[in-house]
């Protein structure tokens, strides 16, 4: 998918077809007026947007289903023409079983799903949309191995996201550039690099090339690398803003683990209440169908009870559940911080 660096009403109209609205629901889809969308489609690519409208119109096609995007593409590049036969359909449809299958931790049919397509394939021989599944097979690839722990070395998620940050630059998408570098981030953090990842979270959490969502979670995680450093004062003040940041969006998984995290930061700060409060709150409003949120949710629990010599006993079941579920799961990094959190019990 090509990305769209200046809309005009040629590219709307576009997206509108793609997404197989009338001009109506499309209007009432993006929040704009009737007649806007009517003078997109018949000044075509004399009228261009205004830019908070353009910024609405990126929103829409980065929330578009794959099909809706194939076909989006297709209209405004109907020249194109693959150099190597590939089921393109076929592939998307595995891409998004494959996150589906990720999001429940069931790594080895991901793993299935993804090999399909990057372990057959020789991305030389593709033509652009093929690049584009590719590199996002790569990305998932790479969010596989980041969820079972590999960060480092040529098998591991940085290789993968690096790969694939390539290829995006290559293809001229650099929204998905953008939203690779916050991963890279992530893997920063997790091998322990918390100065740099700190850093990289806060120049992304004003990168006008992520959405609004993906700022607030830079955001957020910048708040995550300085707890982690001990800054928990700050910590909970950046957190804090890219909680109200998820409100304002509409966003309440996020916000839901936004609580979660500003909890860990008022436990360092020696804030009990607070962080009791704050950890009661992402347990009764997030999701807990993943295993890795449930994990992650009852590993930040416990932490918390073991700060208290009186929940202490408490705390250390709950460690005990999320350890179980780790492993079973094959939650590699996610287990070694419950290890990490036992030691420093025992220290």
């Amino acid at each position: 998918m090509v990305s769209v660096q200046q809309w005009t009403g040629r590219e709307a109209s576009a997206l509108r077809a793609a997404l197989r609205m009338s001009m109506r629901a499309f209007a009432e889809h993006l929040g704009v007026a009737l007649r806007t969308v009517a003078k997109w489609e018949s000044l075509g690519t004399e009228t261009q947007p205004r830019p908070d409208t353009q910024a609405i119109l990126d929103t829409a096609l980065a929330r578009a289903d794959s099909s809706a995007r194939s076909r989006f593409e297709a209209l405004l590049f109907p020249e194109r023409k693959c150099t190597q036969p590939t089921d393109h359909e076929t592939w998307t449809e595995d891409i998004e079983r494959a996150v589906v299958s990720i999001s429940r931790q069931n790594f080895p049919f991901a793993t299935t799903l993804l090999n399909r397509w990057v372990g057959r394939l020789d991305p030389r021989q593709l033509d652009d949309k093929g690049l584009y599944l590719y590199g996002r097979s790569l990305v998932l690839v790479g969010d596989l191995q980041r969820d079972q722990g590999a960060v480092l070395g040529p098998l591991s998620a940085r290789h993968s996201y690096t790969t694939a940050r390539d290829m995006f630059t290559e293809l001229d998408v650099p929204r998905r550039v953008a939203q690779i570098e916050l991963s890279l981030a992530v893997v920063q953090e997790m091998s322990g690099q918390l100065d740099a990842s700190a850093r990289r979270y806060e120049a992304l959490a004003t990168d006008g090339r992520l959405s609004p969502r993906d700022r607030a979670r830079a955001q957020l995680w910048v708040g995550t690398a300085l707890s982690k450093q001990g800054d928990n004062e700050y910590a909970t003040q950046v957190m804090t803003t890219a909680t109200r940041a998820f409100e304002d969006l509409g966003e309440p998984e996020d916000w839901s683990v936004a609580h979660q995290k500003l909890a860990l930061a008022h436990r360092g700060a020696g804030e009990l209440s607070q962080a009791l409060h704050c950890i009661d709150i992402a347990r009764t409003t997030g999701a807990v169908d993943s295993p890795m949120q449930r994990v992650r949710l009852d590993t930040a629990y416990g932490h918390i009870l073991l700060s208290d010599a009186a929940t202490r006993d408490d705390g250390l079941s709950v460690l005990d559940q999320a350890a179980q579920v780790a492993r079973q799961y094959g939650l590699s990094h996610q287990l070694r911080s419950i290890e990490n959190i036992r030691k420093g019990q025992q220290g």
